[in-house]
């Protein structure tokens, strides 16, 4: 598989990011990378309206074989943040992990501790080579804090 362009020359230019991944550069897939560029942290259907909004008559399915096909590729990378659907956020290919609030949901990026992946290891791995720790803190977010603590 061929590694991803950076974030920034994804911004830039997402018609170059999809050639650079060995993929075709069609309507759909340029603009949801711009969506998911403009609004990390997004659920499928959030992205499938807003792709419609820009290009007009695109169907739920074209975007979510996009979704699957840039997700395959490494240009996005799908979140999963328990029992809510799948998020999607542009592949930074860095070692980062994620906050989650218990009660308004909101999602924040928060870097690992040791910089490089994995950055965790399990006590027994099976014979497998660990790549990848995917984190998410389970947290109450500040605003949701403040708001407890003023209905006190």
């Amino acid at each position: 598989m061929t590694t991803a362009p950076p974030r920034s020359e994804q911004l830039a230019d997402p018609a170059a990011a999809l050639r650079a991944a060995g993929l075709r550069v069609t309507a759909p897939r340029v603009a949801t990378l711009e969506v998911v560029a403009a609004h990390p942290h997004t659920d499928a259907e959030t992205i499938a309206g807003a792709v419609r909004s820009c290009l007009g008559a695109v169907s739920r399915q074209t975007v979510y074989d996009v979704l699957h096909a840039l997700t395959d590729a490494e240009l996005l990378r799908r979140v999963s943040v328990g029992s809510r659907s799948m998020l999607y956020e542009i592949h930074e290919h860095d070692n980062h992990h994620h906050l989650i609030c218990r009660h308004c949901g909101r999602l924040e990026d928060v870097p690992c501790v040791v910089g490089h992946a994995p950055c965790l290891h399990p006590e027994q791995d099976h014979g497998f080579d660990i790549e990848i720790a995917d984190v998410v803190y389970r947290v109450v977010c500040s605003d949701c804090r403040a708001r407890k603590e003023s209905a006190a």
